[in-house]
C-alpha cells in the first residue's frame, strides 16, 4: 500500500507564504499524478493543484499565479509553494496520489490516495 504525510501547514498573514510538502512511502511500484486538494469548513474538497509524472501541471484558477507545484519522482515527493496567500485559502489541504504498488496478486493501483492533511489558516 502507499501511504502519504504531509507537513508545512500553519498560520500565516494575508500576503504571506507557506510551503507544503508531502512525503509517499510504502511498497510503491510507481506514482503517477500527485496533486494537492482542500476542504474549508462547510465546503466540498476541491483541486488545488495537480502534477503529472512527466511534469504537467494544472491549477485551479483561484491559486493560478500564486501556488507551484513541483514533484521529486526519486524521492516520491510532491510540494507546494503557496505565495500571496489570501484568507480564502484557509483551508485544511490534502496530499493525493494515484499510485501503483506491490501487492500479493503481484501490482495494484490505488488512484485515490490520500494523505491526513494539514490546517492552512491565512488570517491577520
Amino acid at each position: 500500500q502507499v501511504q502519504l504525510v504531509e507537513s508545512g501547514g500553519g498560520l500565516v498573514q494575508p500576503g504571506g507564504s507557506l510551503r507544503l510538502s508531502c512525503a509517499a512511502s510504502g511498497t510503491i511500484f510507481s506514482i503517477h499524478a500527485m496533486g494537492w486538494y482542500r476542504q474549508a469548513p462547510g465546503n466540498e474538497r476541491e483541486l488545488v493543484a495537480i502534477i503529472s509524472s512527466d511534469g504537467t501541471t494544472n491549477y485551479a484558477d483561484s491559486v493560478k499565479g500564486r501556488f507551484t507545484i513541483s514533484r521529486d519522482n526519486a524521492k516520491n515527493t510532491v510540494s507546494l509553494q503557496m505565495n500571496s496567500l489570501k484568507p480564502e485559502d484557509t483551508a485544511v489541504y490534502y496530499c493525493n496520489a494515484d499510485a501503483t504498488y506491490y501487492c500479493a496478486t503481484g501490482y495494484c493501483r490505488d488512484k485515490n490516495c490520500w494523505g491526513q492533511g494539514t490546517q492552512v489558516t491565512v488570517s491577520s
